[in-house]
């Protein structure tokens, strides 16, 4: 069976004829030790299935318990999303069949969850401040993982088979639900992503979780309507499920955009579905008609004591929250004298914390910066990895400048070092000893290779008694040559001045 491809309609045509509302659901993965109610590690990339016990596998007699690092987190999520913490809440059974949900219904919040009523100031490029107000944050825990095996995409659809992985299954997540979002007419897509951007740096901050969305720690479902501009009325929305990248999140709101405004221009139905986002073509394909609250019969959970945070704990929670990470970089920005420009790509980069940890460890910031946003990100590029993820630390970095700031090494040579590090070589210390690469500044050594190197030029030693002192370029790059490059620039400079003059 084939299907035609919907007409999509031009983006600019879509905003001059409908409004689209945005409503976006975050999935956060929280970095505790155990799952949500049992003792089974929560280790990333460990074997399928040898992360489970009965009670995150649904067996009979088996009985949760809260953890209660995974509530504090909670807590914390909303009160840094200016959110009213419930005094009293409990659990309740979302009742569903997946195979990648062992226990056929999945422990979550429905009613009352634990955080409510809150906001977030979202900042896009160029200045302008959405508010995006936050319905909800409640707590529940992951599915399992399903792997389809023998199809084109990774879908089930067209699989030969299916592996389930229940590892994942338990794990703490917080969902993060936003008021619909109105207004934001063109300019819905870089909302989204901004949101999602600002969301993940907020969350990091608070060291709840490591929101590595290519990983699946942090998912965005997107939801989207279109309605008529200046008709009042709310259309019907589709639900982008897990959308894994933050790129992502603004090509599906603009696919789904084109896509709508085609059907409602050629006079059909929106249907009320979850779609899937197709990260090769940038498109959404049908997922499964999207279910109401009634579909899946929530209950409360009989097997837990309902959650009530005291005032006194909720206060606690609240003074350990880090200073927000935009007011944090507006800090840096102003004591660096960054501009807007310079700031955005150091972020963009994923360079700043790394500059900031290397200057609490010693290191002038231009230094730090440039080591980053230069070699270093160099060298990240070439190995196909994010700059965070080079083998290299901060401490390590600034070690490397502090060598060239003492004379014992140069810029050459300091990259060297760098290599040797990278290169699991051992601390900058050691490369140095181990490659003997300190600068040679031992005046007996260097006068022999300036002698050497101007009795090899006899026409360039002219020059320089004759006045043409920036001819002695030539002397020194021969003996950074004969030195292989270990020389001390300056001091090389010096000799060759004083041995013509």
């Amino acid at each position: 069976m084939t299907t035609t491809a919907p007409a999509l309609v031009d983006f600019d045509d879509v905003v001059a004829g409908y409004e689209p509302t945005l409503g976006l659901e975050v999935h956060v993965e929280l970095s505790t030790n155990t799952k949500m109610f049992c003792g089974c590690p929560t280790d990333f990339g460990a074997e399928p299935n040898t992360q489970v016990c009965p009670t995150c596998l649904g067996l009979p007699g088996s009985l949760p318990v809260v953890n209660r690092s995974a509530v504090e987190a909670a807590i914390r999520i909303g009160l840094a999303l200016n959110c009213s913490i419930a005094p009293w809440g409990r659990f309740a059974r979302k009742n569903y069949f997946y195979p990648d949900m062992p226990k056929n219904f999945q422990t979550s919040q429905y009613d009352e969850p634990i955080a409510v009523n809150g906001w977030m100031d979202v900042t896009l490029e160029d200045g302008e401040v959405v508010r995006v107000g936050i319905e909800r944050a409640h707590m529940e825990e992951d599915t399992g993982k399903s792997l389809h095996v023998g199809g084109a995409d990774g879908r089930i659809h067209g699989a030969e088979y299916s592996l389930l992985d229940y590892n994942r299954a338990g794990v703490p997540l917080i969902e993060i639900v936003t008021k619909m979002i109105p207004g934001t007419g063109a300019r819905a897509p870089e909302v989204a992503r901004a949101y999602v951007t600002q969301l993940r740096d907020l969350i990091k901050s608070l060291g709840v979780s490591d929101v590595r969305m290519d990983q699946g720690s942090m998912r965005c479902d997107v939801n989207l309507s279109l309605s008529p501009t200046g008709s009042g009325v709310l259309g019907t929305r589709t639900e982008t499920k897990n959308v894994n990248s933050l790129r992502s999140v603004e090509r599906a709101v603009r696919y789904e955009m084109q896509r709508q405004a085609g059907v409602l221009d050629g006079g059909g139905v929106i249907v009320q579905e979850t779609r899937h986002f197709e990260e090769q073509s940038g498109t959404t394909r049908p997922g499964r008609r999207k279910e109401t609250s009634e579909d899946y019969r929530y209950f409360p959970e009989p097997d837990l004591v309902p959650i009530a945070p005291s005032a006194e704990w909720v206060e606690e929670l609240r003074g350990t929250l880090p200073e927000l990470p935009w007011e944090h970089r507006k800090r840096i920005q102003e004591a660096w004298g960054l501009s807007d420009e310079e700031l955005r790509d150091l972020v963009n980069a994923g360079a700043l914390e790394l500059i900031e940890a290397t200057v609490a460890e010693g290191a002038p910031a231009g230094e730090a910066r440039s080591w980053w946003v230069a070699y270093l990100a160099q060298q990240a590029n070439t190995r196909g990895v994010e700059l965070a993820e080079l083998p290299i630390t901060p401490a390590q970095v600034a070690r490397v400048i502090a060598l060239v700031a003492a004379g014992d090494l140069n810029n050459k040579l300091a990259r060297q070092v760098v290599d040797g590090v990278l290169a699991h070589e051992g601390e900058p210390d050691e490369v140095v000893e181990s490659r003997g690469l300190k600068v040679v500044s031992d005046d007996g050594a260097l006068i022999a290779a300036v002698d050497e190197a101007l009795a090899a030029q006899p026409d360039v030693v002219e020059k320089i008694k004759g006045g043409k002192v920036q001819a002695a370029g030539a002397i020194v790059g021969a003996v950074m040559k004969a030195t292989k490059g270990q020389a001390d620039a300056k001091r090389v400079r010096e000799l060759i001045i004083e041995r013509c003059s």
